[in-house]
């Protein structure tokens, strides 16, 4: 009960010494110039925000990319490392002389064949087509057939991959003459 009546004293002390100013009065202790001065510095300092906002939006942006691209890239090096495999499983079917064992490697190379697809990757293999060096590597020459042109892929020795257009290992040809 004492605290309020006490606050309530000051509060009437303090609106009878203070008379309550107009707007215009208040002063802000600067003149025009200081106010100019004032807002061409705050204009600044929107400006040089502004500018940083946009540095850090392009590098989270360009990072963002950056880790997008190398976990692709950390993919497809994986996958590069099983075309060996599969080009071992391709000469087994080939040379393989017990049916039960050929169906088996069969089922292994559609397995790899299906992790191909999923990971977006396509087979390169040129055969009857005319060699084209951005997507093959001539590794000999054989003489053409009767009417055959030359330049044609003739036998395909090792097939070639390429993702979203994206060469991970050219295929290696025989080329006719």
């Amino acid at each position: 009960m004492e605290l309020e009546n006490q606050n309530e004293e000051l509060e009437t002390e303090i609106s009878e010494d203070e008379p309550a100013q107009p707007a215009e009065e208040i002063q802000t202790g600067c003149d025009q110039e200081e106010a100019d001065r004032l807002k061409a510095e705050a204009e600044e300092y929107k400006r040089k925000w502004y500018l940083v906002t946009a540095e850090y939006e392009n590098y989270r942006k360009r990072t963002a990319q950056t880790r997008t691209q190398a976990y692709a890239e950390g993919r497809a090096d994986v996958v590069k490392g099983l075309f060996p495999i599969a080009d071992t499983l391709e000469l087994a079917v080939q040379s393989c002389g017990d049916e039960t064992t050929r169906q088996g490697i069969q089922m292994i190379c559609k397995t790899f064949e299906k992790l191909l697809e999923e990971e977006k990757i396509t087979v390169i293999d040129p055969l009857g087509e005319e060699f084209n060096a951005q997507t093959s590597e001539a590794v000999f020459a054989v003489e053409p057939s009767e009417g055959e042109e030359s330049g044609i892929v003739k036998q395909v020795l090792r097939k070639g991959y390429e993702q979203k257009g994206k060469i991970l290992r050219f295929a290696q040809v025989a080329v006719t003459k």
